[in-house]
């Protein structure tokens, strides 16, 4: 393959998923986007959950050029035949292979409770039980809110577990006296580890309640709320847990969200979640960047396998609102979303009607989703339109210009985090 037509930008097909908890037809942002980029047929009643744009195996991005080069040439296969298209220090540190995963989600029913390994823990997950836990990697990411997105993020802080231990009796029945005694006592003068140790054991005996425990409580815990709704206004977490609850009627994770986070991110906000952080999407759409990996350990608000024991000893048990990122400008119209992970960043482009803008050459690997709208995209000699639903590859070292002649543009790219290239030179 001739070197200028390796250098230049490649069109992909994207991959998708349809797993239960996607939004339903064309509702999906991510169905949208399947049928713009590839003329599939979009079942109205078929759920959209994921788009993915990336090298994995479980859903790998096929080539798709305009000529009809390419086409059924697997992305990965591509990278692997073309390595240098990494750029150097992406290929010393990676291999021939993207180290991030590109996605959109569209979420119209809670994702289980659940958190990634570590890479060590994902290696000896994935050697004991390779059909559950695919691959050998890590699996930080970050959420980039597109509509208003609500999720479970991280354990809330003592004061706040005291006060639901007080006021969520059916959690006391399921843990024991003793347990919640233990939370309920620690003072200011006991160190973290204490606090650690007392989280994780009543969080532990929580998710490890049977079946029928959790049928009970959950029973009770309904019957309670609605009877108390009719004497003052129950809170937020309790409204959460009862929508929830009718997601999943029966199951330990309803009860298990009083003690994570409720957060809720604006449109242009984005959530970061590092490995062994419990976390649960619960609504809306979003872009989504990784690791590239698919390990998850699931442990409730699921049909899915449950690895409650892995879950359970994997956590740091870190409380605490976690951190929003608003991003930071990079240009005028460019928004960078920058988590302190080396495989990944997000950038977030949106250019009025007449504008342009440029992403400058970088010694990195970069996919680009046009997500609405129509302009031109040019890049050395290579100039060509793209459109929403569009997909594109960018080698190393390939600067980008991007214009919007007749309408608004918005468009997100992924590339590998620049404060690893930057450190890296």
């Amino acid at each position: 393959m001739a070197k200028d037509n390796v250098d230049r930008l490649k069109r992909l097909r994207a991959w998708v998923h349809n797993y239960d908890w996607g939004r339903c037809g064309t509702e999906a942002q991510v169905a949208r986007l399947l049928a713009l980029n590839s003329g599939a047929e979009i079942k109205p009643d078929r759920p959209y959950a994921e788009f993915w744009m990336g090298t994995h195996d479980s859903g790998p991005s096929f080539l798709a050029d305009a000529n009809g080069e390419g086409v059924n040439v697997g992305l990965k296969d591509w990278i692997w035949k073309n390595p240098n298209v990494l750029g150097h220090k992406v290929l010393e540190k990676w291999g021939p292979d993207l180290p991030f995963l590109f996605k959109v989600l569209s979420v119209a029913k809670a994702l289980s409770i659940q958190a990634h390994p570590d890479k060590e823990l994902a290696k000896e997950l994935h050697k004991l039980k390779p059909n559950l836990y695919k691959d050998a990697n890590h699996k930080p990411e970050m959420a980039l809110a597109i509509t208003e997105f609500r999720a479970l993020c991280g354990f809330i802080t003592l004061e706040e577990l005291k006060g639901v231990l007080v006021d969520v009796p059916e959690i006391v029945e399921l843990v024991g006296t003793a347990s919640a005694k233990q939370v309920l006592d620690i003072g200011k003068q006991d160190g973290a580890e204490k606090v650690k140790y007392a989280l994780r054991s009543v969080f532990t005996q929580l998710m490890s309640a049977s079946k029928d425990m959790a049928m009970k409580a959950t029973s009770n815990l309904k019957s309670r709320l609605h009877v108390e709704s009719q004497l003052r206004c129950l809170t937020e977490k309790e409204r959460l847990v009862l929508h929830l609850e009718k997601q999943y009627p029966g199951d330990i994770g309803v009860i298990s969200a009083f003690f994570f986070n409720y957060v809720k991110l604006n449109p242009g906000e984005a959530l970061y979640l590092g490995a062994n952080e419990p976390h649960a999407y619960l609504s809306g759409e979003c872009i989504e960047c990784m690791a590239t990996s698919d390990n998850v350990v699931r442990a409730g608000l699921t049909p899915k396998h449950r690895d409650i024991q892995t879950l359970c000893s994997m956590l740091t048990y870190k409380q605490g609102y976690p951190d929003i990122l608003k991003g930071f400008p990079m240009s005028q119209y460019i928004t960078r979303y920058l988590p302190p992970f080396e495989e990944f960043e997000v950038d977030r482009c949106i250019l009025p009607k007449g504008a342009s803008a440029v992403f400058p050459a970088i010694p990195g690997p970069s996919i680009f989703l046009v997500f609405l709208g129509k302009g031109t995209l040019r890049s050395g000699p290579w100039e060509d339109v793209v459109k929403e639903g569009d997909v594109l590859f960018a080698p190393s070292n390939t600067e980008i210009i991007i214009a919007s002649p007749t309408s608004e543009l918005q468009l997100y790219r992924a590339g590998v985090n620049s404060g690893f290239i930057h450190a890296a030179l």
